[in-house]
């Protein structure tokens, strides 16, 4: 399987999607990475999927290349920015970024939220989810928000991309539990 990345105006992914997909001469699946992130407005909380990349979406095809039926749908279809690295000759992502890619698409639909908790040192240790092995990727963490952001390289850009955690309570130390005062 092949990946391509496709620029569209932001906020527009899911309407360039929708309208690549109905054409029946679009012999590729289009993917668009989402999150999902913890959002406070008014005092309530309320989770909320968002793109992962704002602006991106993936053609996954089996073909080494998009034909020119493929590439004109996607070059005169509404919210179109461009291909990359360029319209004129897309070629698949990298390898680096197929294995990103697939570290996300391996969560589902979604990449849902992340369970951490902080060591003694206070730094933030991923249990499980998403943020799983992207841990040296992490550059801030924003506790209130409940927000790691984690620094991304993906199609020779580098994005910064904030992902949602849940903090999980330090377990309690049972009565046998060494806790290195001398007594």
């Amino acid at each position: 399987m092949e990946y391509y990345a496709v620029q569209v105006w932001t906020g527009k992914e899911v309407d360039f999607s929708e309208r690549i997909s109905d054409d029946p001469r679009m012999c590729a699946t289009v993917f668009i990475p989402k999150k999902a992130v913890m959002v406070r407005k008014a005092g309530k909380s309320r989770r909320e999927e968002r793109p992962l990349f704002p602006g991106y979406v993936f053609l996954a095809t089996d073909s080494t290349e998009l034909g020119v039926i493929q590439r004109w749908i996607v070059r005169t279809t509404p919210n179109f920015v461009r291909a990359l690295p360029s319209t004129k000759e897309p070629r698949p992502v990298k390898e680096k970024d197929r294995r990103l890619l697939a570290h996300f698409m391996s969560f589902g639909k979604v990449a849902d939220i992340s369970k951490v908790r902080f060591d003694d040192d206070d730094r933030i240790v991923v249990i499980e989810g998403p943020l799983k092995g992207l841990e040296g990727l992490i550059v801030r963490v924003d506790k209130r928000k409940s927000r790691a952001k984690i620094r991304l390289d993906m199609c020779e850009n580098s994005f910064l991309v904030d992902m949602g955690f849940e903090i999980l309570e330090k377990a309690a130390k049972g009565p046998g539990d060494d806790d290195g005062k001398d007594t």
